[in-house]
């Protein structure tokens, strides 16, 4: 237990937060800052240590609104920049807030090796399908068909699914959640925190003017969420609808949907999930499950326990280096080999 106490307020920035009336966004920023004061007593982390880093985009304001140390960096380069951040301090909690233009585009490369690396960071990734700062360009989570500015006749490019790409470049952690769901996000993010390696939350975001109810189909309304998302919880069934009467089994090697009570689909038949298994192949489908053939997965998915951590085998290597080395300082390094005095 922490000896401080800290409320939402202590982390509400006094900016005046400049999003548009109605974007996703402004749902994001309340679970985060209802998040950091459980997450500052769970982890023991005093207020100084949270840091924020962000690229560009609608999300990378977010750093503004927040009353913590901040970074706004170029676009793409959040997660390099955090990654370094996290090397040289790794007391620090970092946070990254970023898009899916930022971090799934001309970041790409940065993201899946931050991941890959395993490194203790934390990013939110806002994911409204379109470039929103830039005036409604494609993204690389647009869907197949989308119409926009750049694409007058629809995107002829298949889209990233976040989570798939997380699972397949070897990450220990990733939650998904609905700006609107306030609560599950909090949750994830307070999940995220405690994990020791990368996590990544996921955040379905709606941007009201370039791409307004892109998640409408299986987010739009809470009854809408209740039939078509499925929210998942380490040791729990995995079941959803109104009366959780609906859940997911597996068999022919994939998931499938089925009415509890059904064609002797009993509930001991229900899959339970564990997002703590290193196995990859359940966490993937579960990722990639698309409405209408599936419901979409919220919750933390995949929560993965790695001995190997970036920051903190940096950070080892370094003091081991320096317990084996003859050299302590410049001045005794200016006087090593072969020297002489004039």
């Amino acid at each position: 237990m922490a000896e401080f106490k800290y409320t939402p307020a202590d982390f509400k920035s006094d900016q005046e937060v400049r999003w548009c009336p109605g974007c996703g966004n402004h749902a994001i920023l309340n679970a985060v800052q209802k998040a950091f004061p459980e997450i500052a007593d769970a982890t023991n982390t005093p207020h100084n240590l949270f840091t924020f880093i962000s690229g560009i985009g609608c999300s990378s304001r977010f750093i503004y609104y927040m009353k913590t140390f901040g970074f706004h960096s170029v676009h793409g380069r959040a997660n390099a920049i955090a990654t370094g951040v996290k090397t040289a301090n790794p007391r620090l909690s970092v946070w990254v807030a970023t898009g899916d233009g930022d971090s799934l585009a001309i970041g790409g490369n940065h993201f899946i090796h931050a991941i890959r690396r395993n490194i203790d960071l934390n990013v939110i990734l806002f994911n409204n399908e379109i470039y929103g700062l830039t005036k409604g360009q494609y993204s690389p989570t647009s869907k197949l068909g989308k119409i926009t500015k750049t694409s007058p006749y629809g995107t002829v490019e298949k889209p990233f699914n976040p989570g798939e790409l997380v699972i397949g470049a070897k990450g220990t952690f990733f939650a998904r959640s609905i700006d609107m769901e306030v609560g599950l996000t909090k949750d994830c993010l307070v999940a995220a925190a405690k994990h020791q390696g990368m996590s990544v939350v996921e955040v379905l975001q709606n941007c009201v003017i370039f791409n307004d109810k892109t998640h409408a189909d299986f987010a739009g309304d809470k009854a809408t969420r209740l039939e078509h998302t499925i929210t998942l919880r380490h040791g729990e069934k995995m079941l959803f609808g109104a009366n959780n009467e609906k859940g997911l089994v597996f068999e022919d090697m994939r998931l499938k949907v089925v009415t509890v009570g059904q064609n002797g689909y009993t509930l001991d038949k229900i899959l339970t999930h564990d997002a703590h298994t290193k196995d990859t192949i359940l966490h993937s489908m579960l990722a990639a499950m698309k409405y209408p053939d599936y419901p979409v997965a919220v919750g933390v998915i995949r929560d993965v326990a790695d001995e190997v951590v970036y920051d903190k085998a940096v950070e080892a290597q370094v003091e081991e280096v320096k317990a084996q080395s003859k050299i302590h300082n410049v001045d005794e390094l200016l006087h090593s080999g072969a020297t002489w005095e004039i």
